[in-house]
C-alpha cells in the first residue's frame, strides 16, 4: 500500500513537470548517449554558451565536413525563405512535431493539455524556450489553414529565446515578424490563413522535444542549429566543440596562408598542399606574434599552440 502511494506521488510530481506530448527525461538521455556534458532539467543537452557564440563564425562547409567525417551524412537542410537573410541563426534546438488534425486524436491531446492548464496547442513548445534556444518545428509543409506562428507567437518566441525559428511550414504575419529585430528565421512558405480556424482541426501537435524531421534531417532536442546563407545545419551536441575548434584552426591557417602568398614568401603550390615543417614552424610563430589581433579567442589560440609540435 505504501509503495503504491509512493509511486502515485512520484507519478503526480512527474506529470506536473512534464508538458503534454513531451518526451521523458529518461528517454531523452537514452537517445543522446554521446553527450557527456551538462543537461537541462528535462534532459536536453546544454551545449555551453561560449560554444554557441563561437559557432556564429563557422561556415556551413566547415560544419558539414566535421559531421561527414564523423558519419553524420544527412544534417543539412536547404531551400528556405528567410527573415533577416544577412544574419546568422545559432542556438540549441527545442523541437515540435505537428501532424494533420484528426478529431479523436486531437481531442485526446487537447484534453490532456487542458488538464495541465494549457490552451492553444501551438504555444505549448514556446512555453519551454529559454535564452539561446531555437524553436525547430516540423509543420509537415502545411500551407492553407496551416500556420501555427504569426507575429504574436513570434514575439513570444523571441522574448523567451532571443532567437528566431526553423519552421517547415507556412508562416503568417510575415511583415510583423520582420519587425522583430533579431528574429532571424528559416521557413518554407507564407499563407495569410491560420491553423484551426473556427474550430476546424487542421493541425495537432504530436511531439515536443522528441526526435523530429526537418526535410531530410533527423533533429534531436539540444542539437546546435546553425543557419546562414539560406542553409541550416543541425549539429549533434557532442560534435559542437569539435566543429568550432576545427573551424577556428582552418580560419587561422587560411589567414596565414593568404598573407604569406600576398607577401610572396611561399608559392601557391607550397600552401595548397601539405605544409612542410618549415611552414608549420612559421605558422606557429605567426600565431604567437599576432595572438592579440586574430579573430579567434586568445585562449583558444594558446590551446592550439600548446598542442602543436612545431
Amino acid at each position: 500500500m505504501l509503495r503504491r502511494l509512493f509511486l502515485a506521488i512520484v507519478a503526480a510530481t512527474f506529470a506536473t513537470h512534464t508538458t503534454a506530448q513531451q518526451i521523458s527525461k529518461e528517454e531523452l538521455v537514452f537517445l543522446t548517449p554521446d553527450w557527456k556534458g551538462e543537461r537541462f532539467d528535462d534532459g536536453r543537452p546544454k551545449v555551453p554558451d561560449d560554444i554557441l557564440e563561437r559557432m556564429k563564425s563557422v561556415s556551413i562547409e566547415e560544419a558539414w565536413a566535421v559531421m561527414k567525417n564523423a558519419g553524420y551524412l544527412y544534417q543539412v537542410a536547404e531551400d528556405w525563405k528567410l527573415i533577416n537573410p544577412d544574419s546568422v541563426l545559432v542556438g540549441r534546438a527545442v523541437t515540435a512535431t505537428f501532424m494533420p488534425g484528426r478529431p479523436d486524436v486531437w481531442k485526446a491531446i487537447d484534453d490532456r493539455g487542458k488538464a495541465q492548464g494549457k490552451r492553444g496547442q501551438n504555444t505549448w513548445p514556446v512555453d519551454l524556450l529559454v535564452q539561446g534556444d531555437v524553436y525547430v518545428a516540423d509543420q509537415f509543409g502545411a500551407k492553407k489553414n496551416g500556420p501555427t506562428i504569426g507575429d504574436n507567437v513570434g514575439n513570444a518566441i523571441y522574448a523567451k529565446s532571443g532567437n528566431g525559428i526553423v519552421y517547415d511550414g507556412a508562416l503568417r504575419d510575415v511583415e510583423g515578424l520582420m519587425e522583430i529585430g533579431g528574429f532571424t528565421s528559416f521557413y518554407t512558405s507564407y499563407d495569410p490563413s491560420h491553423h484551426n480556424p473556427r474550430g476546424d482541426l487542421n493541425t495537432m501537435i504530436v511531439g515536443i522535444n522528441q526526435p523530429t524531421r526537418i526535410r531530410t534531417v533527423t533533429v534531436m532536442p539540444g542539437d546546435v542549429v546553425l543557419g546562414k546563407l539560406g542553409v541550416v545545419v543541425f549539429i549533434p551536441p557532442h560534435l559542437a566543440e569539435k566543429v568550432v575548434t576545427t573551424s577556428e584552426i582552418v580560419r587561422l591557417r587560411d589567414m596565414f596562408g593568404h598573407q604569406r602568398l600576398r607577401e610572396g614568401t611561399y608559392t601557391a603550390g607550397q600552401i595548397d598542399t601539405r605544409w612542410s615543417d618549415e611552414i608549420e614552424k612559421d605558422f606557429s610563430k605567426w600565431l604567437n606574434d599576432h595572438i592579440d589581433e586574430l579573430p579567434v579567442p586568445k585562449e583558444q589560440i594558446q590551446e592550439i599552440l600548446k598542442n602543436r609540435t612545431w
